[in-house]
């Protein structure tokens, strides 16, 4: 807590003294740096896709045979603890299926029914097994995961202090380098670089599914940010 509000500290100094000066106002020389703080963090989160694909001869008979599925999947989910608020329908699709022959028009030999949710499982070392679960409850159409850090500010706030202090020692040494010394910030701006996406990692088992099972591991992420500080050498 005594780090991060530092940072404030320094953040909210750094933002006073850093409007835009005109370079006619500066007296001194400008030095302009950049430096990229980085903290890794393991995930809390793991974001899959989940769903159940269906087929028959009519659109009733697939649309109700998946709903049927569809419905085991939700109770399976529930059963297993997730949250409504960690369960989103992301889409609902209803196709027909053709046979294409040489010189002839398409014919509809049946349709294709497909619901799919996003689950967001807060304990990524028991979605593995949730996974099975639902396999078993009848979806056959997993994506994912990706994996999140759901509240990454404390870990940016680390970053950002590694940066901030490296910029320091930096121009510190510059000035020493040339007989000056560090009047003032000019000017400050930062970039944050993290973005999470889709991971590969789950293993799913295929020969032995008695005996095997879905594993999830978290990992850990990199949380960057780049901080640019213009400086004042007199």
């Amino acid at each position: 807590a005594k780090t991060i509000a530092t940072v404030a500290a320094v953040a909210a100094a750094s933002v006073v003294n850093a409007q835009p000066v005109p370079p006619g106002q500066v007296s001194g020389t400008r030095l302009e740096l950049q430096a990229r703080g980085e903290s890794r963090v393991v995930p809390d989160i793991a974001v899959v896709s989940a769903g159940v694909v269906t087929q028959a001869a009519d659109a009733s008979t697939a649309m109700r045979e998946n709903a049927a599925r569809m419905s085991r999947v939700f109770a399976a989910l529930k059963q297993a603890g997730i949250a409504e608020k960690d369960i989103q329908t992301t889409s609902v699709n209803l196709s027909p299926q053709y046979r294409y022959n040489n010189n002839e028009a398409p014919v509809i030999t049946g349709y294709q029914a497909s619901n799919t949710v996003s689950v967001r499982f807060r304990d990524i070392g028991k979605s593995g097994q949730v996974l099975d679960v639902l396999v078993k409850q009848g979806a056959n159409q997993i994506n994912g995961p990706s994996l999140e850090v759901e509240s990454p500010g404390e870990a940016q706030d680390k970053a950002r202090l590694q940066a901030i202090k490296t910029l320091q020692a930096r121009a510190a040494v510059y000035a020493k380098a040339t007989g000056m010394q560090v009047k003032r910030i000019i000017s400050l701006s930062e970039a944050v670089d993290y973005s999470p996406g889709p991971m590969p990692i789950a293993r799913m088992a295929m020969a032995a599914p008695a005996a095997e099972k879905t594993d999830i591991a978290a990992g850990e992420q990199s949380i960057g940010v780049s901080v640019s500080i213009v400086f004042e050498l007199q």
